[in-house]
């Protein structure tokens, strides 16, 4: 059998921050230098504030765009008043990821121990693409990048990876469209 070939795939970076600008931006910027050392390409990058109607607004628009194939997510998954990520995202979710959620906390578990769970990290899929909500430190976005992300969006890692089930992410949409419906 071949060597499979690297897919390299459109990724958005979001930041979740009352206080960040871009040039502050550490996680985000964690996790633009590790997506294009990996080979992808950063589609889009921006920096809200702790807003549900605004991250959704953003979120929902580069899920619809077809130049975006995964949106990672970085803060407001604490229990603050302001930290609200994963309610705004989590009502458009079409599928929920909660393994995602499994295995960054049994990961972050053994780095920080049992304070993983002040952290609500989630994905999911938005019209039919890969949505992942990270912590806003700069090491939970390494540790979800280089232990779950940087594999899963690597159409050569074997058994499997999200990148080979993109193409059929939205096939209740197409199964839907061809009955007439």
């Amino acid at each position: 059998m071949s060597e499979r070939e690297f897919v390299p795939l459109k990724i958005a970076v979001l930041t979740v921050s009352d206080s960040r600008s871009l040039a502050e931006d550490r996680s985000g910027e964690t996790l633009v230098g590790r997506l294009t050392e990996a080979g992808h390409q950063l589609a889009y990058r921006r920096i809200v504030t702790d807003d549900v109607a605004a991250i959704r607004e953003v979120v929902a628009a580069w899920c619809a765009d077809p130049g975006v194939d995964v949106v990672i997510t970085t803060g407001g998954t604490g229990f603050t008043g302001r930290d609200v990520t994963p309610e705004a995202l989590e009502p458009l979710f079409e599928k929920r990821m909660d393994g995602f959620s499994a295995i960054f906390h049994r990961i972050s578990f053994e780095k920080i121990g049992v304070s993983t769970i002040q952290s609500r990290a989630t994905g999911g899929v938005i019209d039919a693409t890969f949505v992942f909500v990270l912590p806003g430190s700069p090491g939970a976005c390494r540790d979800g990048w280089d232990h779950i992300l940087k594999d899963q969006l690597d159409y050569r890692h074997r058994p499997c990876n999200f990148v080979e089930i993109m193409p059929r992410l939205d096939e209740h949409l197409r199964r839907g469209a061809g009955r007439g419906a």
